[in-house]
């Protein structure tokens, strides 16, 4: 593990700042700003911005200097890189847009059973439902069901059925199926399709709501995530857990972050019983066959998959 500071070039407020990383744990370098004295505000997301007048204390305390293009190669190398398209104000931008085009997708359609809006775009009451879930989303206590992964899993779903578009149902399961999220398998699936009926449904849009069996679809598909085992021929079940699963073909960096995530979400549950369950996740993926249910999605990603579930579960084994 190591301290990394990049030379202070960048202007900002009447000086030029460095930046000051971990290429392993935030947690190393948070005790290391501590015990320099840095403010908290000057974390930002996977750095600290340092003031050029601080550099030559910190390069004493052990920080070690690299140029700025090593720095930002250990970073990403580390997985602990946020890149901008990751920071939350992209994210709400680029999402509260996707949700915009779902909601025109149902109200838009002729072979809809709903009111066209035509020219005059989204209800109010369905963008509100947008920004309540994208809310949800973007709970601080989330650290990998948060807003990434529901851009993430849009983005997997359009992938598989490129160059049409994702079947409405699963769009709007994806942005249901973790919605309610306190870390409880099988209670979470569940409050969240109770969540999809009751935001879809006539008491919230009125004259816009989902016909009752699209609603009803969309919460069956929420809850085929608790054990990702669609039946055969379910092709919307298919795509959804597909799209869910896409994470498990990460590049090694991308892995390991998901990985770390996934553990700081857990980080109230002792070490022992952390390793435990998560062991049986995975054991219980690797026992998915196919892993993978639709054609593309097994060319797309089960060989990778396989070899991070692989890897990782020789790694909990081990583990003491």
């Amino acid at each position: 593990m190591a301290i990394l500071i990049d030379p202070p070039t960048w202007p900002a407020h009447g000086t030029v700042f460095a930046h000051l990383v971990s290429d392993q744990s935030l947690e190393e370098l948070h005790d290391f700003a501590t015990r320099a004295g840095l403010p908290e505000q000057a974390f930002d997301m996977d750095h600290y911005d340092v003031p050029a007048h601080r550099y030559d204390d910190l390069v004493a305390r052990g920080a070690i200097v690299v140029s700025g293009r090593e720095l930002i190669r250990r970073l990403r190398t580390s997985g602990l890189r946020i890149p901008a398209r990751d920071r939350p104000e992209t994210l709400r931008r680029v999402l509260s847009a996707s949700w915009g085009s779902t909601v025109e997708r149902w109200q838009d359609r002729p072979d809809d059973d709903v009111p066209h809006r035509g020219a005059s775009g989204p209800a109010p009451a369905a963008v509100a439902r947008g920004a309540d879930l994208i809310e949800r989303w973007a709970q601080p206590h989330r650290r990998y069901h948060d807003l990434r992964h529901l851009r993430d899993v849009l983005a997997a779903l359009a992938l598989l059925c490129d160059p049409d578009p994702a079947p409405l149902p699963v769009v709007l399961a994806a942005w249901f199926h973790d919605a309610v999220y306190d870390g409880v398998p099988g209670e979470d699936e569940q409050a969240s399709a109770d969540l999809a009926r009751a935001e879809l449904g006539p008491e919230a849009l009125g004259p816009e709501a989902l016909p009752s069996d699209r609603i009803e679809e969309v919460a069956r598909l929420v809850l085929l995530t608790r054990a990702h085992s669609p039946e055969p021929g379910d092709d919307n079940g298919a795509l959804l857990c597909d799209a869910d699963l896409a994470v498990l073909a990460r590049d090694e960096p991308g892995y390991r972050r998901y990985t770390r995530d996934v553990r700081a979400e857990y980080s109230h549950v002792p070490h022992a019983d952390f390793i435990n369950g998560r062991t049986a996740v995975v054991r219980h993926l690797l026992e998915l066959e196919p892993l993978y249910r639709t054609d593309r999605g097994r060319e797309l990603w089960q060989e990778a998959a396989r070899a991070n579930l692989r890897a990782e579960l020789a790694t909990l084994t081990s583990t003491p």
